[in-house]
Order: C-alpha cells, then sequence, then structure tokens
C-alpha cells in the first residue's frame, strides 16, 4: 500500500484548506438535498476534475434540487435548461439582436454561459441542438457573429435523461456519450430519507433559503488545480490501462466479451479514471489515489462507454453487470 502515497506534492496545510472547503460546501449542499450521497459525490468530483455528467433517473429525484444547491453552495452561477425537440442552439449558446435606434447588433449570451447548467432531459432536444450544446462543452467558449465567447470557470453541464419515455426523444450517439465524464444512475431514496424529505416539506425548512457562507469560485479553483497535484503511482497507472484493455473486444482475455460488448472504452475512458480517481480522493481528504478509488468509479465512468451488441441489448444484459466481469477479473494492485 505504501507505493500508492509516496512523492506527494500537496503540502499539509493546503490539503487542510481543501478539507475546510469540502466540509462547508457539503454542509451547505446538505441543507437541501436528504441522502442521494452517490449523486453528491459525483457532482463534485465532476466539478473538481473540470468534466460534465450525465444524469439518468425518473423524475423526482432531486436532479434540478440538487444542481441547483450545488451552485448556491459555491457562489456559482446556475442556469436551468428545459429541452423540448422545437429547442434551437441559439436558444442556448446566444444570438445577436438588430438595433433600430443604433443601426448594429448586439450580443445576447444564452443560458451555456453560467458556472453550473442544468440541461433537462437532452434526450428531448434535437440532434443540432444538442451538438451546439456537446460542442459549447468540449471546446469552453460559444461563437456568435463570428465572434468568440469564452464560458465562465468553473464550468461543468449537468444533462439529465428520463430512461421511463421514449416518445419524442433523440437517442444521444456513442460518440457524444463518450464525451461526459461520468454517467451517474440515481435510485428512489431509503424509507427514512423518504420520511425526512417529507417533513422538511410540511414545516417549510425545504422552501427556505441556504443559511452559510458559500465557497468562492476561487475556492473551487484552488480545489480543481490541487486535485491535480494528487499522486498516481505507477502500479495506479497499470491497474486502468488493464481495465481499459479488458473492456475492449481485441484485446480482452475475458471469455465471450465479443458477443456483448461491441465497441470498448476510448482512451477518454481512462483519462477519466485518473482524473476522477485523484479527484475523489482529495474529496476523501488524501493526497495520493489507492484502487478503491478507481474501483468505486467503475459504473460512473464506464456504463456509458461500452458499446453492447445486439445480443446483449436482446438479453437485457446490463453494462453494469458486464462492469463487474471486468473488475472481477483485473488483478487489483
Amino acid at each position: 500500500m505504501e507505493s500508492h502515497f509516496k512523492k506527494s506534492q500537496i503540502q499539509p496545510h493546503d490539503l487542510e484548506r481543501a478539507k475546510s472547503i469540502i466540509a462547508n460546501i457539503d454542509s451547505l449542499y446538505s441543507q437541501k438535498v436528504v441522502g442521494q450521497n452517490l449523486m453528491k459525490e459525483t457532482l463534485l468530483c465532476g466539478l473538481l476534475s473540470g468534466g460534465h455528467i450525465l444524469i439518468e433517473s425518473v423524475p423526482g429525484l432531486a436532479k434540478t434540487t440538487a444542481a441547483s444547491a450545488l451552485a448556491h453552495s459555491i457562489s456559482g452561477s446556475f442556469k436551468r435548461i428545459q429541452c423540448t425537440p422545437d429547442l434551437m442552439p441559439n436558444d442556448i449558446v446566444g444570438t445577436q439582436i438588430y438595433n433600430f435606434n443604433s443601426s448594429s447588433f448586439t450580443t445576447q449570451l444564452g443560458p451555456v454561459h453560467a458556472n453550473l447548467v442544468l440541461l433537462d432531459e437532452i434526450n428531448r432536444s434535437s440532434a443540432k441542438t444538442q451538438s451546439a450544446m456537446l460542442e459549447a462543452m468540449q471546446e469552453g467558449q460559444t461563437t456568435i457573429g463570428g465572434k468568440d465567447y469564452k464560458l465562465p470557470q468553473p464550468f461543468m453541464v449537468l444533462a439529465t435523461q428520463n430512461p421511463i419515455e421514449e416518445e419524442g426523444t433523440y437517442i444521444l450517439p456513442e460518440a457524444q456519450l463518450d464525451r461526459f465524464l461520468l454517467k451517474t444512475v440515481i435510485e428512489y431514496p431509503t424509507k427514512e430519507e423518504e420520511k425526512i424529505v417529507l417533513s422538511k416539506i410540511v414545516d417549510g425548512s425545504q422552501a427556505r433559503d441556504i443559511s452559510g457562507t458559500p465557497a468562492t469560485l476561487g475556492d473551487i479553483k484552488f480545489l480543481i488545480t490541487l486535485a491535480r497535484k494528487v499522486h498516481i503511482s505507477e502500479n495506479i497507472y497499470q491497474f486502468i490501462i488493464d481495465i481499459i484493455n479488458a473492456s475492449r473486444p481485441e484485446t480482452s482475455t475475458i471469455e465471450n466479451l465479443n458477443l456483448r460488448v461491441r465497441v470498448g472504452a476510448s482512451p477518454r475512458g481512462s483519462i477519466a479514471f485518473a482524473i476522477c480517481s485523484q479527484s475523489l480522493a482529495l474529496l476523501r481528504g488524501r493526497d495520493y489515489v489507492i484502487p478503491e478509488d478507481v474501483q468505486d468509479l467503475k459504473y460512473s465512468v464506464l456504463r456509458h462507454r461500452l458499446v453492447r451488441t445486439f445480443d446483449a441489448l436482446a438479453d437485457e444484459i446490463t453494462p453494469e453487470s458486464i462492469i463487474d466481469d471486468i473488475f472481477n477479473q483485473i488483478k487489483v494492485p
């Protein structure tokens, strides 16, 4: 285990500052969101990793509340975009408006120009609008009237999709899914958590504003920079490479994987494991990555990067079951 935590580049006082900032964000966020610890950890992990997150769940599981609570916990601007089939790229990116009085055009920036953007039901928007949004996510800027406009930093998109409705939806292609750093699936709350939610609604505490001092954007930039200094040993790098190669039918030694997986994870998968394991380690108070950090990210990193065969889809073989088979075959350092 010692090989996992040597050569740290993080000073003890910086690690203590990071713990304090993270604890404050957690305290503010928890005033609005009950339970859903997986979603909280995924949101913070994506924020510290500089990536975007795809959230899948049925309606009513606090996706919008969580995004708003996170934005209010970090002094960031927050915008919500409700996707519909008639939503146009200019509606999210921005457009030029002609001013008759001055005979000139003025630029109106769209809602994507915010620190935290909730793209609700992304699969309801057309392919053209999806592409415009994903381009903004990838490039970190928008182009309006031939002029580039940088998106604010930090910048994170939370895109949601509803798995129970197919009418009027446009499925995201695999190549676009791969651009999301993480994909998380939100489950129903426990009975105890749901009881707390009901009591907060009834006594009115859920409607109150978050009380406390939010982390500054400077604090978040500090965490992002610090996360990249978290030490990853050579053993962890090899662990990640072995996982990714085991997911590819061409290089995998897992029996009959080619009957279940048509295309395995791209190099974006290994990059996601590396930078997200750094962020997760920092969130857990460490300046080094351990194998458990990588293991705890397995579904979020891989579930949207494995393209299943038609037979696997017909047999309702889940990505999670394939991922479990992959990890059961890989030696843990």
